[in-house]
Formats: structure tokens, C-alpha cells, sequence
């Protein structure tokens, strides 16, 4: 079955670029284009997608709010954002987040970063652009005004391990090969770990880890 995604970037050589790039993949279906905020929230509350890809900076509605309009933690059936943006450290990715976006990337990422952040947003994980993971979530760390919550319950060694790899960037394949664990066993953890820290997926694990210093 195909993951449906809607592109929202008002550039069109970007836009167009980024329906090639997905087209090519057999799992991944593109149903529509948006090239303003406004259209992308018409078409991602119409067609339901799975995916939406949007750019950090539109007219109409920018992607912050776009992003708290179908995936905020008020949204009752929200739908999964991954952000893309030109800047690696920018005002706007911060609020993305804050939003509810699962992820994001830089624009040039690659094909294959790219794909991997929108099958990951599709199945419920999350994929932020490696190079820049440290330096965003220190700085969401850092601007945060709030002290972070506390765990319901301790984490266990393993959980720490995984949250500090959750916190580098690491995909779940990842982790599992540099823990020697199972695929279904980092699930697990994370799912443990969303429990405990009472959040909503790993891009709010990651930041958890960077406001407690974990990382």
C-alpha cells in the first residue's frame, strides 16, 4: 500500500523536484501540490494524507502554523508533518517542532534521506537531518522557558541507551545494530519511552534528552 503524501514548497522548481524525487519510489504516492500555507492546509485536511511535506516558509499560512493546524497537540486525528527547510538552525524550525512536526529536513538532504523521513513520519517514527540534530535540539534546549517533566517511572540502563541514540539522530535500524538488538526490541523501548516521559514520538524524546543533558 502506498504512503500518500501532499508537497507543499511555493517554489515550483522545488516543488517540482520533490514530486520527481517521490514518483520514483513504488511505495510512495504523491495526491497533491500546494504552493501557499493556505492551500496546503485545504489539501491535507481534504485528502487525508499520510505524509505532508512542507516548506518551512510559505505565504498564506507558513509551515509552523500548518503544522499546529493538522498535527498540533490540541488536533484530534493528526496527521503526519515533516518539515524542509534551506536554514539548519532557524526560528521557525524550533516553532515546527514545538507544533507537532515529526521531523524535518534540510533541502538538500538527498533522495535518500528524504525518503526515509517520510516512510519513518508514515509509520509513526521520526527522522530529524542527522548533521544538524545536535545543534537544533540544544538550542530548542537551551530557549526552552520550562524545566522538563520527570519521568513517571526511572529508566532503565537500556532506555538510556536508546534514548541518547534517539537524541544523535539514529533511525531505529540504527540502533538495533549498534545495541545488537532487535528491530521490534528498540520499538519497544521507545515505545517505553514515550510512556515515561509523556510524549508524543521521538523528535520529543530527542528534545527531552537535550533539555536534561542527557546528550
Amino acid at each position: 500500500m502506498s504512503i500518500r503524501v501532499v508537497v507543499a514548497d511555493d517554489q515550483d522548481l522545488v516543488r517540482a523536484g520533490l514530486v520527481l524525487i517521490l514518483g520514483a519510489y513504488p511505495d510512495i504516492e504523491v495526491v497533491g501540490e500546494a504552493a501557499d500555507g493556505i492551500a496546503a492546509l485545504d489539501l491535507a485536511t481534504r485528502l487525508r494524507p499520510d505524509v505532508l511535506l512542507a516548506d518551512i516558509r510559505m505565504p498564506g499560512l507558513d509551515g509552523v502554523e500548518v503544522t499546529r493546524r493538522v498535527a498540533g497537540p490540541d488536533v484530534a486525528n493528526p496527521i503526519a508533518v515533516v518539515v524542509i527547510t534551506t536554514f539548519d538552525l532557524d526560528e521557525y524550525v524550533l516553532g515546527a517542532l514545538r507544533a507537532g512536526a515529526r521531523g524535518f529536513l534540510l533541502k538538500d538532504a538527498g533522495p535518500e534521506l528524504l525518503v526515509q523521513a517520510i516512510r519513518a513520519a508514515a509509520t509513526g517514527d521520526a527522522l530529524i537531518a542527522p548533521n544538524v540534530t545536535r545543534r537544533l535540539l540544544q538550542a530548542f534546549a537551551d530557549r526552552s522557558p520550562q524545566a522538563p517533566t520527570q519521568p513517571v517511572e526511572p529508566l532503565t540502563d537500556r532506555e538510556e541507551d536508546v534514548l541518547a541514540l534517539v537524541a544523535r539522530g539514529r533511525t531505529n535500524a540504527e540502533i538495533a545494530a549498534e545495541l545488537f538488538i532487535g528491530l521490534s526490541t528498540v520499538k519497544s523501548h521507545i515505545a517505553s519511552l514515550m510512556a515515561k516521559l509523556g510524549v508524543r514520538n521521538r523528535v520529543e524524546i530527542a528534545m527531552w534528552a537535550h533539555h536534561t543533558q542527557r546528550v
